[in-house]
């Protein structure tokens, strides 16, 4: 028998928005950053946890690939689950995972603990991304969704830039396990604030659960991003990698053919039809596809072509961030895209983003201002087209299913952004290798390997056209992303439109 609407889904409560929902958002955008920063905090206690913990490179690896392969494994399962379950009670469980899972963690005496204990962390993490959002759609009302959105986008940007100064700050005060307890007062106010003022809300239809659907998106999700992810270290021809892409190929494909025939998927087949969903989808994965990639690239460039040490470098990408939250938090975007339209302000958006990426990788030898210039332009792009795409995403999705449109959202980025990442470097380390005349694989090793001072130049110089390739590459991907999604969204409205008239 199907569950009576809450008070959240009836379209009274949706037209005026929750009377507490800005407070809400803070709580539920509190709890997003904790998730965000541990995307990268771990990245600066790498030297650390190889000395106290006697981790290897591998060990490392499986630390920070735990994290993300869980978290991205699990999203569209997350967010389903939120639909039926209730997004209250799921981001109150995660919230309650990522706590445990960071306690673990800061207490951690051996890598495999510290493995466990990350895995746990993406579990809850998967749980609160796809609930934030979901939440986030539920408590407004249509005409202030986008600045809803607006902000929710800004705290990922702060996550992605406080993330290596939090961790350098930390480390420099005290032991590496700092960096994970930190989240345990974060976590304990946020479940408080979501108990006392969260409303719960879920899908009122009460579809049944589909277990196979949430297996196969699993295992294949999983097995996608780690072939992604160990592309670049074991070769994109290695048996292990070639093994889990397989994998994934035959289990997203079997995914497909079971949500196409199963009578209550978790993925409905038919939101592929919609011109809006597809077009946002796929700006979304050449948009993350190409700022995942660049933004890797452009903090090796910071450390070893202009020499700045990891808490430098993360102060010198910080105006990208800054630029993003200043532009969401006022409201500025959100003004821009409802004057500009949808379509517009993702094609203006991703065009800055794209001249951005092409000053850093064509004034970088000039030093921090070209890059400076480039990080501004990125993050008015960011500011612009980021919510623009997720509102675009969760509108074309029934509100009871905006879980699942957050699962989706969140699976692109994680999938867009691994994807860069392995593919710009391999364009970079190609580049590379066509250009030194060392037999190296990579800039230290050829920097220790090169014996006068002419040929270590010629490392560096080699290095920086590689980085610059690469990023005109992902300028490239980021700017075909806005003129797809663009065209495609522009053709949807003209649909509606006509479809009105018609009536």
């Amino acid at each position: 028998m199907p569950t009576p609407a809450t008070p959240t889904e009836s379209p009274g409560a949706i037209a005026q928005g929750h009377p507490q929902r800005w407070l809400i958002l803070g709580v539920i955008c509190l709890a997003q950053l904790t998730v965000l920063l541990d995307n990268t905090v771990l990245n600066v206690a790498i030297p650390s946890l190889t000395e106290e913990l006697g981790a290897t490179t591998s060990d490392i690896q499986w630390m920070i690939n735990a994290y993300s392969l869980v978290q991205s494994g699990l999203l569209l399962t997350a967010g389903s689950a939120a639909d039926r379950y209730g997004r209250k009670k799921l981001l109150i469980a995660g919230l309650v995972l990522f706590g445990i899972g960071s306690l673990v963690a800061g207490l951690a005496q051996s890598t495999g603990q510290l493995i466990a204990a990350r895995a746990g962390m993406g579990v809850g993490g998967a749980l609160l991304l796809t609930t934030t959002l979901a939440v986030a759609m539920q408590i407004f009302a249509p005409e202030e969704q986008p600045k809803a959105i607006g902000i929710w986008s800004a705290v990922n940007a702060l996550g992605f830039a406080a993330g290596p100064l939090l961790g350098g700050f930390m480390l420099g005060h005290f032991w590496w396990g700092a960096i994970f307890l930190i989240n345990l007062p974060v976590a304990a106010l946020g479940l408080v604030a979501v108990i006392a003022l969260v409303p719960e809300s879920k899908n009122p239809q009460g579809d049944r659960p589909d277990l196979l659907g949430a297996l196969l998106s699993t295992i294949g999700m999983t097995a996608l991003v780690y072939a992604i992810i160990s592309g670049p270290e074991h070769g994109w021809t290695s048996g292990q990698v070639l093994a889990t892409a397989a994998v994934a190929v035959v289990v997203l494909a079997a995914f497909a053919y079971w949500e196409s025939r199963v009578p209550y998927p978790m993925l409905d087949p038919h939101f592929f039809r919609d011109r809006r969903f597809t077009g946002a989808v796929a700006g979304a994965v050449l948009i993350t596809f190409g700022m995942g990639g660049a933004l890797f690239l452009l903090t090796q460039h910071l450390q070893f072509v202009l020499g700045y040490d990891a808490l430098e470098a993360g102060l010198r990408t910080a105006p990208l961030a800054l630029v993003v939250v200043a532009l969401n938090f006022s409201g500025l975007s959100a003004k821009w895209t409802a004057r500009l339209g949808m379509p517009v302000s993702i094609a203006l958006g991703m065009v800055l983003m794209s001249g951005g990426l092409v000053s850093i990788a064509t004034m970088a030898s000039g030093g921090y201002t070209g890059t400076l210039l480039g990080l501004v332009l990125i993050g008015v792009g960011c500011a612009i087209a980021n919510p623009a795409m997720a509102h675009a995403i969760m509108s074309a999705i029934p509100p009871a299913k905006a879980g699942v449109g957050a699962g989706i959202n969140g699976t692109l980025a994680e999938f867009g952004t691994g994807l860069g990442v392995a593919v710009l470097g391999a364009v970079l380390n190609s580049r590379f290798a066509a250009l030194v005349s060392v037999a190296a694989a990579s800039l230290p090793a050829a920097l220790a390997v090169a014996d006068t001072a002419a040929e270590k130049a010629e490392v560096m110089s080699a290095f920086s056209s590689g980085v610059e390739t690469s990023l005109l590459v992902g300028a490239v991907a980021v700017l075909l992303g806005g003129l797809v999604a663009a065209g495609l969204l522009r053709r949807a409205e003209k649909g509606d439109a006509e479809l009105v008239v018609a009536h």
